[in-house]
């Protein structure tokens, strides 16, 4: 940047959102703020989370480690204290560093190296959320109802939360505005939509023809073609239960569409206050999300698949000071965001890491068309719903899924976006498969991973029980703060608590 001074960092996550939605993309959404960020920024085609689930795809992202390096198995998994993570490093840097909303943190550390935090979590905070592979399924995963009582609504938690999240967060840059010392910030600014429930306000909802929301692009597939995790996901989210329609589908569709176009709004006002603060010049700003979402493919929904609907998420880096607005095709994942964080605010990692973070800077790739990358891009699931650890590697244009008791799944990319030819039996993509199947073994050591998390799942399951005999531990922040009363805390289940107090509810075309 021309400034002199050290840019501050405006990081606006979504949850849930998936890239393929966004003009930017080649989506139907109506998001002009961040088409405007889109057309300004260096914009990355083919970014992935590195394990399709909430909490262990924001720990690993701000650790920029892998998930089992750092015990992110699932969402009832604490990021351990000691491990540092972005907050830690820009502090070390000068930055004041800011948390409003969700970052899915368990455990006595609400903070990971934050300042502050202007937001309570959203989610339960102690091991409530703790799975164990011995059981078929728990009961706060989402289920069909989830699909089946889409439409819209005056109200939800998740709005309460959010728009807390952006009151707090647009009061912050006007005290960052007016601070005497000028020290640079870092505020990462979490929004929990467009995840489910899909129920959107009206308002949104009309910037939408119903009759041209799209369907997805491959529906749900005869129980002969499914590959063994889709099979498994279908199952572990109740979705064969018969009562999910294609009228269902559209509108569960229409009212995501929706919810992206109210985080735009979102979006827009964070923006528009660092324009009236003066503070949008030397600001740079990276979005993403923590995963995509199914959204109906292969009658899949929500998470839990290496799939690019759940896998690939939106990324775009905006410092049109800095670079000039550039698209990258090349695959890169969230455990990059650290390193590039840090080389955009002057932090060297080389050699005071205590160890080497799993990703690498992105700011070569966004200062230079030339520069080329050809790194593998790695994620992992260790949560409910499958039997032992699964994998993927991305690598060029081919992906491979393995692991987690299932055979292995194969797509060339380039040649079949949609992933609906698995090459693994094919003889001549045999080499590929080889060498992907490499690169998955000399990063994890299933056998032993598997002893680690089923371990970890028996200590926190162990330690929770004990915490129900008498008064528990307060694993919490801000309980005075009003959103409070609208967090998920035990012993609620998220398919009561997500839909409570939504008024209203209806497909309306």
């Amino acid at each position: 940047m021309t400034d002199h001074r050290k840019p501050n960092v405006l990081f606006i996550q979504a949850d849930q959102f998936k890239p393929q939605v966004l003009p930017a993309y080649g989506g139907p959404a109506d998001t002009p703020h961040l088409d405007r960020l889109c057309g300004e920024g260096v914009v990355f085609e083919n970014a992935y989370c590195n394990f399709p689930l909430c909490a262990p795809s924001r720990f690993s992202m701000l650790a920029g480690m892998l998930p089992s390096r750092i015990g992110a198995f699932d969402n009832g998994a604490e990021l351990p204290a000691a491990t540092p993570t972005m907050a830690h490093w820009l502090r070390l840097a000068g930055y004041h560093t800011t948390l409003s909303g969700k970052q899915h943190f368990v455990g006595p550390d609400m903070l990971h190296g934050f300042h502050e935090r202007l937001v309570p979590e959203l989610y339960p905070t102690d091991f409530h959320w703790t799975p164990s592979w011995d059981e078929v399924r728990m009961d706060s995963n989402n289920d069909s109802s989830g699909v089946t009582r889409a439409g819209t609504c005056v109200r939800s938690m998740q709005m309460d939360h959010d728009e807390a999240v952006l009151h707090r967060a647009v009061s912050r840059l006007h005290d960052f505005a007016r601070d005497a010392d000028r020290r640079p910030f870092f505020l990462l600014t979490s929004f929990t939509h467009p995840h489910e429930p899909y129920c959107a306000q009206r308002k949104h909802w009309d910037r939408y023809r119903h009759e041209n929301v799209p369907m997805p692009a491959t529906p749900l597939l005869p129980t002969p073609e499914r590959d063994l995790h889709s099979e498994r996901m279908l199952v572990h989210h109740g979705l064969l239960d018969g009562r999910i329609t294609p009228d269902h589908i559209r509108t569960a569709r229409h009212a995501y569409l929706a919810n992206c176009s109210y985080l735009d709004e979102m979006i827009g006002a964070l923006l528009d206050t660092l324009e009236a603060t003066d503070l949008a010049r030397n600001t740079a700003i990276v979005i993403t999300s923590d995963h995509g979402d199914m959204l109906g493919e292969r009658g899949l929904w929500f998470k839990k698949h290496f799939f690019d609907h759940a896998a690939r998420v939106p990324l775009v880096i905006h410092a049109p000071e800095r670079f000039a607005a550039a698209r990258r095709s090349e695959p890169v994942s969230l455990v990059d965001l650290l390193p590039t964080i840090c080389d955009l605010v002057g932090v060297d990692l080389a050699g005071r890491a205590p160890r080497p973070p799993d990703g690498s800077s992105l700011l070569p790739l966004c200062d230079d068309a030339a520069v080329a990358r050809e790194a593998p891009v790695f994620a992992e699931i260790t949560s409910e719903g499958v039997p032992s650890p699964m994998f993927m590697v991305r690598h060029g244009s081919f992906k491979l899924m393995t692991g987690g008791g299932a055979p292995d799944v194969l797509f060339d990319l380039r040649a079949d976006p949609e992933e609906r030819t698995d090459l693994s039996a094919d003889p001549g993509s045999a080499a590929t498969l080889a060498a992907l199947r490499g690169l998955a073994v000399e990063t994890w050591e299933a056998a032993e991973l598997e002893r680690e998390v089923r371990t970890s799942q028996r200590e926190r399951r162990l330690v929770q029980a004990a915490h129900g005999h008498g008064p528990a531990p307060r694993w919490d922040a801000l309980e005075s703060e009003p959103v409070w009363a609208s967090c998920l805390r035990a012993p609620d289940d998220y398919n009561d608590w997500a839909w409570r107090g939504i008024e209203s509810v209806g497909a309306v075309p």
